[in-house]
């Protein structure tokens, strides 16, 4: 009751003013019947103060977001619904649920009178242009008696979080380097040469047949081993982010490294869809494998937080994907790369991988001089004929290129060489 009272509005402070005036007067002029006006000016705050007070303890509330998770762009739906515990029907309330300031304003919405036991929905849109995991509430409930004299604010300390994820974008279908391909039924396969062997190999026991001994692997190991008599030929990927803050260019939602997130997300995706083991590594230290159940949404909430680092370097990077590297496809997502920096990632040719590198050039991001343009063109092509040096299959993305319309270039085949030649030819004569 005592809260209610501190709830009361300048209306019912007014009454409760008139109220003591009235008294007062009364006292002083002997006037019973003024007396009375004072008792009922006193009366209808104090009535309206226990009413709201009594409807404050006695309401329950739900949020439920549709979807909880959504695309950069797009829009989700947040539906709250109010109930009305008590006996006692409600006044008409004033719903605000506190949103951060990328999913825009406050909204408020008001909601007539509930009555005992009643329950009633409302629903409003959110939209986000910058990916992120994004608290919503708690939810501030305002309520009123029908004569305005006492108003309460309620807060419901439930918070529930809308994860605004990368924008995934449908990718065609192509024969990847270094995929194996298979009979039957059976689907195109990436296998590292020497992984496979080393993970379809056991130790020899009596009785074995001679002729599939591993040779190799008997001289690493020391003891004899024998190929299994079947090989589990598995699809394996593991897509790389370069999270560097000096290789990427432009602020907000149109920045480089919001462009290599889409991409990331949209790659991982795609080769999920087509049965790869994936695994993602990114310059922060993330390491997931989403080979599992459920893999996809992992790999989309990890992408929802990436964030660019003032730290890492490219060495460091190398270093992560070569704790477990199973071979397979490698497909990378840099930004900026000097030409050592470009030499440095042939450290990720090992086992047998396939790379396939996507050089963003993010200096196209920001708007250069002519004179500067020659020197950065210069710098970007050299680091990509290095990069080509190093093993990689190298695919050069400017600003406005869309991952849809370079997918092609990194399939199998006599376009990748073309490419590599025309990219040499291209370096020898800048060079000259």
């Amino acid at each position: 009751m005592r809260e209610a009272l501190r709830g009361l509005t300048t209306r019912g402070r007014s009454f409760l003013a008139a109220a003591i005036a009235a008294a007062v007067s009364a006292l002083i002029l002997g006037e019973r019947d003024l007396l009375r006006v004072a008792v009922l000016l006193a009366a209808l705050p104090l009535l309206a103060a226990w009413y709201v007070g009594r409807s404050r303890y006695k309401l329950a509330c739900t949020r439920s977001l549709e979807p909880g998770r959504t695309p950069v762009g797009s829009s989700a739906r947040v539906i709250l619904r109010l109930q009305n515990l008590s006996r006692l029907p409600t006044g008409t309330m004033l719903l605000e649920d506190r949103l951060p300031y990328a999913l825009g304003s406050r909204p408020r919405v008001v909601l007539e009178r509930l009555g005992a036991h009643q329950a009633s929905s409302v629903a409003y849109t959110v939209r986000a242009d910058v990916r992120g995991r994004y608290p919503i509430g708690p939810l501030m409930v305002r309520l009123t008696d029908p004569f305005g004299l006492c108003e309460l604010t309620r807060s419901f300390p439930s918070v529930d979080r809308l994860t605004v994820i990368p924008q995934v974008v449908g990718l065609p279908r192509v024969r990847l380097a270094g995929e194996y391909a298979g009979t039957g039924e059976s689907r195109a396969r990436s296998v590292a040469v020497h992984g496979e062997d080393d993970a379809a190999t056991r130790e020899y026991r009596r009785g074995d047949d001679l002729r599939r001994v591993h040779w190799r692997s008997t001289a690493r190991t020391g003891e004899l081993m024998v190929r299994r008599e079947e090989q589990p030929w598995e699809s394996r990927a593991t897509v790389v982010l370069d999270t560097r803050l000096v290789a990427h260019r432009g602020e907000g939602p149109t920045a480089s490294f919001e462009w290599a997130v889409s991409a990331t997300a949209s790659i991982a995706v795609h080769l999920r869809q087509a049965g790869y083991k994936l695994r993602l590594v990114t310059g922060t230290g993330v390491d997931i494998d989403a080979s599992e159940a459920g893999g996809e949404g992992l790999i989309l909430d990890t992408l929802a937080d990436v964030k660019l680092s003032q730290t890492g370097d490219l060495s460091t990077l190398v270093e992560h994907v070569r704790r477990r590297n199973d071979g397979g496809l490698v497909i990378g997502l840099f930004g900026e790369l000097t030409v050592a920096e470009a030499e440095l990632l042939s450290g990720l040719r090992g086992n047998g991988a396939s790379c396939i590198g996507f050089a963003i050039d993010s200096s196209t991001w920001m708007p250069l001089t002519s004179g500067d343009r020659q020197e950065a063109d210069r710098e970007t092509t050299a680091a990509s004929l290095a990069l080509v040096r190093s093993g990689w299959r190298s695919v050069p993305v400017a600003h406005g290129d869309t991952l849809p319309a370079l997918w092609p270039s990194v399939g199998r085949g006599s376009q990748g060489f073309a490419y590599r030649a025309a990219m040499a030819e291209t370096v020898s004569g800048v060079t000259r």
